[in-house]
């Protein structure tokens, strides 16, 4: 890497705060083991597919004795899935402490993610490539991907590139979905008596991995300060032009938990909440009259501009076009080569409307061309609509603006409606890590090593407390298999992490909506400025806003 910035080689230099419990001498730490776990949901299920691991107790670190030291310890890391900030500090801290128990053991990273595992695509971390990288944003060290450990083959082919290197311990480092297939790749080691531990890293910047013990998953708290810094520059340049309604969609495709937390640090004027939308059986009309109504009381104070943050996914959780897109998944899962082999898209759009349930065929039919022939582009990795790349925002844009010109035209709107559309995503999964998430990942890393060295498998690193002083974090592990349900998947049932949505009845929520009346009307905007990596510790090491909501 010849060429860095300032920041970047100052940031270098930062040393990560740990727990108290993670400082020191290695060889005191030794884990303390709960009582046994259960799922969170359809345990008889869970449990036949996980037969030797399911059920393993919750660990806590704890002072002790162990015999690190004495091992030969060879680890495996993979990056899996999208990109979040934090993730080389995670390798850094299973780096550091892999060499602080015993100088010979080794740490290897597999390229571009599960492939790298499969196919032995693998390269040896030593110190001088672990320093190019450490407190820096993008999992460009060893790259990502997003092919899935699901398959027996996959799962054979990692055993034998594992022994083939003498690697005994695997972390995947990854959101719900990868650390699916981590319990099940644990379960297949485990069953096999291949002797390789497979451990966990809660990744992703949706902030939809957690539950009471994953607080919440890393690279959210960067995320969101830089999607803040942008939206509150954008509510400046509103305020001070007072002429356009910005409209920002975020990116979190199966929660709002990003413009939650957005909406918190900014105080837009319209915060559209999917899982509020979904509980309030909200129809788009409906949706589109909501947005309208704000836009007509500003215009009523003289205020035509404004700021309103839409959720990514907010199309799935309108009731009606959630459940079209769910037959659209199922249909496009069992007849993937029927509907490839047609012609066009017109084509398609005629075999899908005749394929369609009576309630659901005419919500497609009702929907605009392009929404539609979005709603039929290639599926993800999943088999699920790519909803990023449906232009919600616009479409929004456009039926408010039909909506104001019929009241304009009934005498109940009198305002100038220009606007701007923004779509903040991929400008946040790299940024450099703030300093919670450096200290967060770190911490993650450094307890994942603790975790395989200590035998336990089918575990994902925990660090709790998180809302005080790093030094009072707690540091463990919880067993992947108590975070699971089952869930249909590709038009199947399947054992899976379960997301975890904005709850209507948390305190972040109720924050929230107590302010957003105030906030739709007046101009209330808060700037929270660039993210800062040195000075005051209320300007530097402060968690989310959500994240203190919830631990108030």
């Amino acid at each position: 890497m010849s060429n860095i910035s300032a920041l970047q080689k100052a940031r270098y230099s930062y040393q990560p705060k740990l727990p108290t419990a993670l400082r020191g001498d290695i060889t005191k730490i030794t884990c303390s083991m709960g009582a046994p776990t259960e799922s969170i949901a359809d345990q008889a299920e869970v449990k036949a597919l996980f037969e030797n691991t399911y059920g393993a107790p919750i660990a806590r670190f704890t002072e002790g004795s162990n015999d690190f030291a004495s091992k030969t310890i060879n680890a495996g890391v993979i990056l899996s899935g999208g990109q979040a900030p934090g993730g080389h500090n995670v390798i850094a801290g299973i780096y550091d402490a892999l060499k602080k128990a015993n100088s010979s053991n080794k740490l290897f990273g597999f390229l571009r993610g599960p492939d790298g595992i499969i196919n032995g695509d693998l390269v040896e971390i030593d110190d001088k490539f672990m320093n190019e990288y450490r407190n820096t944003g993008g999992f460009d060290m060893i790259g990502s991907g997003r092919t899935k450990l699901e398959t027996e083959e996959h799962f054979e082919k990692s055993r034998k590139v594992c022994e083939a290197n003498g690697i005994n311990s695997v972390i995947i480092i990854g959101g719900d979905d990868s650390n699916t297939n981590g319990a099940v790749l644990a379960e297949y080691f485990k069953k096999t008596n291949a002797g390789i531990t497979v451990v966990g890293a809660p990744k992703t910047i949706d902030g939809d991995l957690k539950n009471e013990y994953i607080e919440t998953s890393f690279g959210f708290d960067t995320a969101t300060k830089t999607y803040s810094e942008l939206i509150g520059n954008i509510e400046k340049d509103a305020n001070s032009a007072k002429k356009y309604w910005h409209f920002i969609k975020l990116m979190g495709r199966s929660a709002s938990h990003i413009g939650l937390e957005c909406a918190l640090q900014t105080q837009p004027n319209i915060c559209i909440i999917s899982e509020e939308v979904e509980k309030k059986q909200m129809t788009l009309a409906q949706v589109v009259e909501d947005v309208t109504q704000v836009i007509v009381k500003r215009a009523a104070r003289g205020d035509n501009f404004g700021v309103a943050l839409i959720p990514e996914g907010l199309i799935e959780f309108i009731p009606e076009v959630g459940k079209l897109i769910a037959e659209i998944n199922d249909l496009l899962a069992h007849d993937a080569d029927e509907f490839a082999a047609l012609e066009d898209g017109e084509a398609q759009k005629t075999w899908l409307a005749g394929k369609l349930s009576a309630e659901a065929a005419p919500v497609f039919t009702s929907l605009p061309a392009g929404i539609q022939a979005q709603l039929l582009m290639d599926r993800d990795p999943h088999g699920n609509v790519q909803v990023s790349l449906i232009e919600t925002e616009k479409m929004i844009i456009e039926m408010v603006g039909k909506r104001l010109k019929e009241l304009k035209a009934e005498g109940k709107y009198n305002g100038k409606f220009s606007t701007q559309a923004h779509f903040f995503g991929y400008e946040g999964r790299c940024a450099f890590p703030s300093n919670f998430d450096a200290d967060y990942c770190y911490s993650l890393g450094y307890s994942a090593f603790i975790l395989l060295a200590q035998g336990l498998t089918g575990y994902i690193s925990n660090v709790a407390e998180l809302h005080k002083p790093a030094d009072q974090w707690v540091a463990g592990g919880v067993p992947l298999t108590m975070m699971m349900n089952m869930e249909q998947r590709h038009g199947h049932m399947k054992p899976v992490i379960k997301k975890a949505l904005v709850e209507l009845d948390g305190a972040p929520f109720k924050l929230f909506a107590s302010q957003r009346d105030k906030w739709a009307v007046e101009t209330a905007y808060t700037f929270p400025g660039a993210i800062q990596y040195y000075g005051p510790t209320e300007v530097c090491d402060q968690p989310t806003k959500t994240l203190l909501a919830e631990k108030a």
